[in-house]
């Protein structure tokens, strides 16, 4: 059963009800109530993993976007969000019964679930891409997202240890960046403090005790500087609003322990936020508090001037009272904090009241946000995009100025080439140089905040395939990648049939051209690929990373090819393909008599912790335990019953087994015979060796060698560490 906290999360239908009566929307109570009695019965008698019925996690989230603001669809879209990933009922049956709307807003929160992936990174990448084409289309969808992830990690601690802790990690990295790019900072902050005390329970118990402790204190003491405020804005300005703010937890704890300072270091902790009519108001009473307090200096920051890029808009400075105790003070209209507080959001909730400049703004950014999302879905992997929200997220930035004098915010590091991009994506395609400050720069050159940059274009110009190892920005590098989709196919399929090519020939593999079609079919499907030249054509533009897809595609090539050909004759190489019988290796619990295989993903070798799958017509495969190809959570990945015990027969197995080195080291002459002169002189089989030259002036040698186990490896490791200039020796 949950906790009284936990409990309290939980809202039922009634106060859902009380909520819309409250609310500035017009809400149609009827069709909501519908969609209530129809959820209600579609989830029956399941349960939450706490013991809660279900329906009362759907009416939860209808009231977070209730508070949100949200429209009719939206809360209807919350309330039958799970049926169609865990009820009968279909998506058809949605559609007709509450239109196309909310049956769209239901598809794009629903999870990819029957969809199998090579491991959970892939899995959360593919589901965010979805629900970001969605998003496209109807910026609703995230929303409601963001909102079921919130009650979610309201109530997550009737979770195991480890689920909470994947779920927390992916609210940082994915869900808490997507509410910050939206502007949505409540929500944004609620799911990192959540998180972070899942992550780290004993640094934030320590920042909570903190705040906690100096509570009363500064609660007093923010009385104290409001009242000041009041009385020397009075007669002033006509309407002010003060409120007190203390800094959210994980934001504490990004500036103590990941920056190294002290709690004492931080001079926002506590800030006061002052709230006016318009602008005008606001620098009057900027000027009042700097007439009060003593202003800290380069403390001063007008984001009503230069917004930040998620809409966000305030004045910040920080001031010492008489006793030297510096605080923050925040000044805006209450447009912007609408806009602060919830974002787009704001434009469901606010739109009625909003001004014509303001609601402008408002449409824009949704544009905006929609554009640059779909340049990310058109060329990005999927993975990529996950990773560009979250350094999207960590970046400070600079603010540069147009010759002009217009500003744009870049994020800190980016160069020339990202400038030119956010400026316009034919400016970027025809660049041919850049100043700064008058005097011209080369491509890389990183700006910095206050200079003034011109770009020289020409129009016959095109854009660089290097260009996509300088840029810093996802959006130039969707952009340039977008070009050189468009623009040069032939040349894209030249470019990336050779790659793939290359890659397969390294790894051994050899794939008929009238069988690849077929044999890379999966990864074609996914990628939209209707043929096999825009597979090869999207190798060749950068939107498909073959770096990903080297590791699937070896063990896919195994099973189909090798796999096959081991059960079409006697089985005669013992390291890949043998039958549990005594002395063979291994034992599979629950099998007497089936045929195993060692994983070449991973190479398993006696004394590793191993573990078993058991395919498709090619019996049991043998990983270790923490290969990339094994659930981080066995008991919950998709199919939990093909996964099984394995255990090595004795402490010493009379077989022979594949592992592969990396070696590195200072590159010279003669290297490679020396790795190849220990090898032999130790009498061990050779079964490949590649060298290439690598950055810093670096060999690297990768090396397939024959071992009895692990401790012939370590043997083996230990004499090649003698070698003269090797730097690092590593098991792949």
């Amino acid at each position: 059963m949950p906790n009284a906290v936990t409990a309290a999360h939980y809202l039922d239908f009634q106060e859902l009800l009380n909520l819309i009566q409250t609310s500035q929307n017009d809400y149609d109570v009827k069709k909501i109530t519908k969609a209530y009695e129809f959820a209600n019965i579609a989830h029956g008698d399941q349960r939450r993993l706490s013991g809660v019925p279900y329906i009362l996690h759907p009416t939860s989230v209808a009231c977070i976007l209730v508070n949100l603001g949200m429209d009719t669809d939206s809360v209807i879209a919350a309330l039958l969000h799970d049926i169609v990933e865990d009820t009968p009922v279909t998506l058809e049956e949605v559609r007709k019964l509450y239109g196309k709307d909310a049956a769209f807003l239901i598809d794009g929160v629903t999870k990819l679930s029957k969809i199998q992936y090579q491991n959970r990174e892939e899995a959360q990448a593919e589901n965010l891409r979805k629900m970001l084409m969605a998003m496209f289309q109807d910026i609703r969808v995230i929303i409601i997202k963001l909102a079921d992830r919130l009650h979610n990690m309201r109530t997550l601690d009737c979770m195991r240890e480890q689920k909470r802790l994947d779920i927390s990690r992916e609210t940082m990295e994915v869900f808490a960046p997507i509410a910050y790019r939206l502007g949505m900072k409540s929500v944004k902050d609620e799911l990192e403090d959540i998180a972070i005390k899942y992550l780290d329970p004993v640094g934030c118990e320590e920042i909570q005790n903190y705040l906690d402790s100096t509570g009363k204190d500064r609660d007093k003491y923010i009385e104290s500087v409001k009242q000041k405020i009041l009385r020397k804005t009075a007669g002033i300005i006509d309407r002010v609003e003060i409120q007190g703010r203390v800094k959210s937890i994980c934001s504490i704890y990004r500036k103590t322990y990941m920056k190294g300072l002290s709690v004492y270091d931080i001079f926002d902790v506590f800030a006061v936020r002052i709230i006016v009519d318009n602008i005008t108001e606001c620098f009057t009473a900027l000027g009042v508090v700097h007439d009060l307090f003593r202003p800290m200096p380069n403390r001063f920051k007008d984001y009503i001037s230069t917004p930040k890029p998620n809409m966000y808009q305030s004045l910040h400075t920080t001031v010492f009272d008489k006793d030297g105790i510096p605080f923050e003070v925040q000044i805006r209209t209450w447009d912007m904090h609408y806009a602060a507080e919830y974002g787009i959001a704001a434009h469901w909730k606010y739109k009625l009241g909003l001004k014509d400049g303001k609601q402008r703004t408002l449409d824009e950014s949704l544009k905006d946000i929609r554009t640059k999302i779909q340049n990310q879905i058109d060329t990005e992997d999927s993975t990529e995009i996950v990773k560009n929200l979250k350094n999207d997220f960590e970046q400070s930035n600079v603010y540069v100025f147009t010759p002009g004098g217009d500003i744009k915010i870049l994020p800190k590091g980016s160069t020339v080439i990202d400038y030119a991009y956010s400026i316009h994506s034919g400016v970027g395609n025809r660049m041919v140089g850049a100043k700064v400050d008058g005097s011209i720069v080369p491509f890389d050159y990183k700006i910095k905040t206050s200079q003034i940059i011109e770009i020289l274009t020409q129009k016959t110009e095109n854009p660089n395939r290097n260009w996509l190892q300088i840029v810093k920005t996802s959006e130039a590098r969707s952009k340039i990648k977008a070009w050189f989709k468009k623009e040069r196919r032939e040349e894209n399929i030249i470019e990336g049939k050779a790659q793939l090519e290359a890659m397969l020939k390294r790894n051994g593999m050899a794939i008929a051209e009238e069988e690849r079609q077929e044999f890379f079919g999966f990864y074609m499907q996914r990628n939209n690929c209707k043929t096999i030249d825009d597979f090869y054509a999207a190798i060749g533009y950068g939107g498909i990373s073959l770096v990903k897809l080297t590791q699937p595609l070896r063990d896919k090539y195994h099973q189909m090819y090798q796999a096959a050909a081991a059960e079409a004759k006697p089985i005669t190489d013992a390291a890949t393909v043998r039958r549990h019988k005594v002395g063979s290796g291994v034992i599979v619990e629950g099998m007497d008599d089936c045929l195993v295989k060692f994983s070449k993903c991973c190479n398993p070798l006696p004394g590793d912790k191993v573990i078993g799958f058991i395919t498709r017509g090619h019996g049991v495969s043998v990983h270790n335990q923490n290969c990339t190809n094994v659930p981080a959570d066995v008991e919950y990945c998709e199919e939990p019953e093909r996964w099984v015990n394995v255990t090595w027969v004795g402490d010493e197995v009379k077989e022979s087994f594949n592992s592969t080195l990396e070696i590195l080291a200072g590159d010279r002459t003669g290297f490679i015979a020396d790795v190849s002169l220990i090898l032999t002189n130790m009498h061990i089989f050779i079964h490949s060796m590649n060298s290439r030259e690598i950055e810093n002036n670096q060999a690297q040698i990768v090396v397939n060698i024959e071992v009895t186990g692990r401790d012939h490896l370590k043997a083996i490791m230990a004499k090649l560490g003698s070698v003269n200039g090797v730097t690092s020796i590593r098991r792949l």
